[in-house]
């Protein structure tokens, strides 16, 4: 017998006892020939609507022999046999229901019930209506207690006792729309949690702690907490295992649920949901402030994974969940990308290769895939690139870090870097540092306690234009990372602790985006600690030793700049990872420089001798580079090539806005 057989047959045994009901009220009406017709049901009308074989879809009468044999032969997984079973109903549990139901089923059970509720203004069942028709007197005390707090038809949400105010056996019964439709085979959610309500699809990979919670929860367990200070991997770890126990997800958001007008309806109706769809509830993030308005959720009969920044408070609840670390999302990033990326990738991609530089937590990588899909698409490549891929990424940047810093988008190579070549090795350095940080740091823990973090610190000391800032340039377009630019008057400020404020806003924004935090100058903030003589150096060695704490903890690329790497402070020297020195360019590497700074697409004259230019004028390479525009502006306006003539005239231009004394030789 299919779910629906199963359920008209219930619905028959209903009549069958409303058939009695009726024909007691006709042999015991006083008045059967009342003129009031059309302000109340006559006995008569009643017996007509009852005499019409034709006027309802309900089957044929059926004894409880019959129902019994019905209920044996039933399809288990049928929608009221389900409903019985997830919500722990008893038979009278369902007799009710069944009774509360048939107005909505049948429009004659609005009229014969506001007949038996001898009041045609109360066309639905009432509480005294319900039990009697269920077969069980209405002074029994047990009846009386399946429709109120506490019992599963009330608090799971598949029964509404309207008309508070009146008697209690006089209470309207109402079944929502949604159980309504979930018993008749259409199961598409209450709109009313359209905005707070979202299936989650099984994840692309499996997080570390899935098979345990998943235990957890077929065990019996309905409560569980993960904590995920990264809020990264918490979701995918509660629906895995959700899955693993045999059932699908429900993502309640609890920031939308905040808003809420009503939201201990609203959680009634999502765990009523996740029940009647056979899910758990995957809700978060969870935190102190919200926990009093999460009572329901805590309480409730359907499995419910919490997920938070924050550990798990024994206040909160009286019952103690289980608890669960979020996995960090490391080298499991390539599975995860690779099961949401929607096109194949281009031949010669290393997908491990170009993710290996960010910290993507799993909801960043599924988007920043599907950016990259869409990406290929709208240029008219079959496949996704590395370009795409770095792009997707940086799409998931977030904005707030512009507020504090600027945003520079590389647009340099390591062609366009003139360096001596221990110099680039250590800079070649540096960025393998950032792709293999994981598998060092994480899988080979070499950098185990202390709570430090998986970040990368280095220092670029040397004179003003020796290439510092274009190294971390370059260096960051070597990973596909955007640059940061820290602007220090955003950051200093005369205030006592009003700084440290300031870099902490940094650094958290920071640890939400893949790119490189370049500090420039950072002597400014990075400074060594002195003696103690008064309250300035109390507060300044304060500052100091905030960022010696902060820059160990920092999970991402940091790069600091000096011209002075003396006054560094000593601490700060050793939690650098690569400390590069950029020399005053050689003959050999001025020469270099000039070419290259000239480019190949600005005209040359024949006269060029860019070998003197290198050893007559000692010039680092931004001075270089400042030579090589103001020479092309000169030949711009001269309308020809670029000249020798051009080339010195821009040089001494150069010398005197050093304050340089111009070389005597050439």
């Amino acid at each position: 017998m299919t779910g629906a057989e199963y359920l008209g047959a219930r619905l028959a045994l209903i009549e069958q006892r409303i058939h009695r009901a009726v024909a007691l009220r006709q042999e015991t009406d006083p008045e059967p020939g009342d003129p009031l017709r059309g302000l109340h049901l006559s006995a008569a009308a009643a017996r007509r609507l009852l005499a019409d074989p034709s006027a309802g879809p309900l089957p044929d009468l059926v004894d409880r022999d019959a129902l019994a044999a019905a209920e044996d032969a039933s399809d288990p997984a049928g929608p009221l046999r389900r409903l019985i079973d997830e919500f722990g109903l008893l038979p009278l549990d369902s007799e009710i229901l069944l009774v509360a139901m048939l107005p909505d089923l049948d429009r004659r059970y609005e009229k014969l019930y506001g007949y038996l509720n001898d009041d045609v203004t109360r066309p639905r069942a009432t509480i005294g209506l319900a039990i009697e028709l269920s077969g069980v007197p209405p002074v029994l005390g047990a009846a009386r207690a399946r429709l109120t707090a506490g019992n599963p038809l009330v608090d799971g949400g598949l029964l509404l006792v309207e008309d508070p105010d009146r008697p209690f056996l006089t209470r309207t019964l109402r079944v929502p729309d949604r159980v309504l439709g979930h018993l008749l085979g259409d199961d598409r959610p209450d709109p009313r949690l359209a905005r707070l309500l979202h299936p989650v699809p099984e994840p692309g990979w499996k997080p570390a702690g899935t098979t345990g919670l998943a235990a957890a929860i077929g065990a019996g367990h309905r409560l569980a907490y993960v904590h995920d200070p990264a809020a990264g991997a918490a979701e995918d770890l509660a629906v895995a295992a959700l899955a693993a126990a045999g059932r699908t997800a429900l993502r309640l958001d609890l920031d939308v649920l905040a808003t809420d007008p009503a939201p201990a309806e609203a959680i009634t109706s999502a765990v009523r949901e996740a029940r009647l769809a056979g899910a758990g509830l995957v809700a978060g993030p969870v935190d102190s402030a919200r926990v009093g308005a999460l009572r329901g959720l805590l309480d409730a009969a359907a499995p419910v994974v919490l997920t938070g920044r924050s550990r798990w408070d024994p206040l909160w609840a009286e019952q103690a969940p289980v608890l669960v670390a979020a996995p960090a999302v490391g080298a499991e990033r390539l599975a995860l990308w690779q099961a949401s990326l929607g096109a194949a990738v281009a031949d010669g991609v290393d997908v491990g290769r170009e993710l290996a530089p960010y910290t993507l937590n799993a909801p960043q990588a599924r988007r920043a895939a599907t950016v990259a899909t869409h990406l290929a698409l709208l240029a008219g490549a079959e496949r996704v690139g590395a370009d795409h891929i770095r792009a997707g990424v940086r799409s998931q940047n977030a904005a707030g870090l512009e507020l504090l810093a600027r945003r520079v988008e590389p647009a340099v190579t390591w062609a366009d870097l003139v360096v001596p070549d221990d110099v680039g090795g250590q800079l070649h350095d540096l960025a393998g540092r950032v792709r293999h940080r994981d598998r060092v740091l994480g899988d080979w823990r070499l950098r185990p306690g202390g709570g430090r973090g998986r970040g990368v610190a280095a220092l670029f000391a040397g004179d003003s234009g020796t290439g510092k800032t274009m190294s971390a340039e370059v260096v960051a377009a070597d990973l596909g990372l955007d640059l940061y630019v820290v602007d220090l008057s955003t950051v200093v400020d005369k205030y006592v602790g009003q700084t440290e404020k300031n870099l902490e806003r940094i650094f958290t924004e920071a640890a939400g985006v893949n790119g490189v935090l370049l500090f420039d100058e950072a002597d400014a903030i990075f400074g060594k600690r002195s003696e103690v003589s008064d309250a300035h150096d109390r507060y300044a060695n304060m500052e100091s030793a905030y960022l010696l704490q902060r820059m160990e903890s920092f999970d991402g690329v940091a790069i600091l700049t000096t011209n002075l790497r003396a006054n560094l402070d000593e601490a700060f020297i050793r939690r650098l990872d690569v400390i590069v020195d950029f020399p005053v360019p050689d003959q050999a590497l001025r020469g270099a420089l000039w070419d290259h700074c000239l480019g190949a697409d600005l005209p040359r004259a024949d006269d060029l001798d860019l070998e003197l230019c290198a050893r007559v004028y000692e010039l680092s390479g931004g001075a270089i580079r400042a030579c090589a525009v103001t020479a092309g502006y000169l030949a711009a306006a001269a309308g020809g090539p670029v000249t020798m003539a051009q080339l010195v005239a821009a040089a001494e231009r150069e010398y005197r806005k050093l304050g340089r004394l111009l070389p005597t030789s050439r």
